[in-house]
């Protein structure tokens, strides 16, 4: 039986009656859906942003670092990642497993992720337990541990995550492909899991170097969502956060990727029972005007049965099994994916010509009123329904107050959803799904691994498959797809 954990003591009510704690400055509020976002900064930089929400008795807690894999530099493709497998080992106060253990002694759910552009930790406790998370996440910050035994220790682990998510998985090796194939400069070209030969030579010097350079308090953002109060929220994180000394952060060295001139191609076979198809045109930023319009586009084109991809390539013609489609969330310009998996036994040439039909009609012709309306009302209700619990809320606030500052932005975009046009629809695709601004990787049939074919096939093969290949759930429904079970 697991040792009982000894109550948090709570600050007395009284502790700051008439103001904030030493070193905590008040910004302002912002309005996030009717409610009142509190924003704060200590003395080191480090931003909190505070939604108090009663509806539940619990306290969703999320920490934010304004970096990812984008951030790397070859040769070290990968560390974002590792360093968030570190980030659950050992510290000074604290030996491996306890983090884990003495949150799930006190009923938490906790995780993390890794992406492109961020790195986020996130703990979702009953509230008498938020005092136990803020001193964790603290201690980690400030006292991890990363000598030679842990970072062999979660190289290894990652290594085989890379295998079996990547190396090992058809979906996976094409994703990486598809990017790899696409970005020759930016730094999206790069995986975030990493190739596997950088992840190998990690050593505990990197780590320190990344460490030092990126976790610090003034990279970081604290998102506190739930039945809090704000006065003992901020003497508690100030207590614990306010010794860590702040950093000097790197500049950011992230080269701009050229124009695409003309079509490329990629090829990967692999044992898999049909062959696939991954297109991706050259997409816009999140914050670029053709972003929203686009993924309105994508959930006319892709978002369930009464979608035209379904209709035209699943039920009508019935050359594929599966279609999917996502405008990529990113900071810069990413790609707009599409994937197509052909039936068994069948190429999947004929797919790629009726999917560039489709295309073809959405850059000619308007999207119907009756398309657009039920595409508007989906995305509206995935983003709702993405906010109905405290970690959705504090998911979705910190991941625009990371990428612009702005922990607010969800309800422009949902606005923007809202007001998208089907003329805009329209000049959007024709901006953006140009046959000389897309890439194409072709999954073949074949009884062994082969190595890939294309422009670019000479680095380890291989998307960006890991805890972070995703993005956070609820700013999932611009992901959509549709699939049917083979005949």
């Amino acid at each position: 039986m697991s040792e009982a954990v000894p109550p948090v003591a709570r600050e007395p009510k009284s502790a700051h009656p008439l103001g904030l704690p030493p070193g905590v400055h008040k910004l302002g509020a912002e309005t996030f859906f009717g409610a009142k976002l509190q924003r704060y900064r200590l003395d080191n930089g480090l931003n909190v942003l505070v939604l108090v929400d009663k509806s539940a008795p619990v306290v969703s807690y999320h920490t934010w670092f304004r970096v990812g894999s984008r951030h790397e530099r070859p040769t070290k493709t990968g560390l974002a990642h590792l360093f968030e497998h570190l980030m659950f080992n050992q510290t000074k106060n604290l030996a491996p497993g306890d983090f884990d253990k003495k949150l799930e002694e006190s009923g938490a759910e906790s995780n993390a992720a890794t992406w492109v552009d961020w790195t986020y930790y996130y703990e979702s406790v009953p509230k008498q337990r938020f005092g136990l998370v803020v001193e964790l996440e603290a201690e980690r910050l400030a006292n991890l541990t990363m000598e030679a035994p842990q970072v062999e220790s979660e190289k290894e682990v990652v290594a085989n995550e890379r295998r079996y998510r990547v190396d090992d998985d058809v979906e996976g090796a094409a994703n990486e492909l598809l990017y790899k194939t696409a970005f020759e400069k930016h730094s999206y070209h790069a995986p975030t899991i990493g190739w596997m030969e950088d992840i190998l030579a990690f050593t505990p010097e990197d780590c320190r170097d990344f460490h030092k350079a990126y976790y610090a308090p003034n990279n970081a953002t604290l998102i506190v969502v739930g039945d809090v109060r704000e006065a003992d929220c901020m003497a508690r994180i100030a207590k614990a956060y306010g010794p860590i000394p702040a950093s000097t952060i790197p500049e950011e060295d992230v080269v701009p990727e050229p124009p695409q001139t003309e079509e490329r191609h990629a090829v990967l076979s692999r044992p898999t029972p049909s062959e696939k198809a991954l297109i991706g045109y050259r997409g816009p930023s999140l914050g670029d005007v053709d972003h929203a319009p686009l993924t309105v586009l994508n959930e006319i084109l892709t978002g369930g049965r009464a979608s035209r991809l379904h209709r035209a390539l699943l039920t009508d013609k019935e050359l594929v099994t599966e279609q999917r489609g996502w405008v990529s969330t990113f900071r810069d310009p990413g790609l707009f994916e599409f994937g197509l998996t052909a039936r068994i036994d069948q190429p999947i040439q004929p797919a790629i010509d009726a999917f560039d039909a489709e295309i073809e009609r959405v850059c000619a012709e308007l999207v119907s009123p009756e398309e657009l309306e039920r595409a508007k009302a989906r995305l509206e209700l995935g983003m709702l329904q993405g906010m109905d619990s405290a970690a959705g809320k504090a998911e979705q606030i910190g991941f625009y107050e990371t990428l612009f500052g702005e922990p607010t932005w969800v309800e422009r975009r949902l606005e923007r959803y809202r007001n998208v046009g089907a003329g805009e629809i329209r000049t959007a695709a024709r901006r953006c799904l140009r046959k000389e601004a897309r890439t194409i990787v072709r999954v073949l049939v074949a009884d062994e691994p082969d190595e890939p074919q294309g422009e670019d096939a000479t680095e380890p093969t291989t998307p960006d498959a890991t805890e972070g290949a995703t993005e956070p759930a609820s700013l999932a429904g611009s992901r959509t797809e549709s699939t049917e079970v083979a005949q």
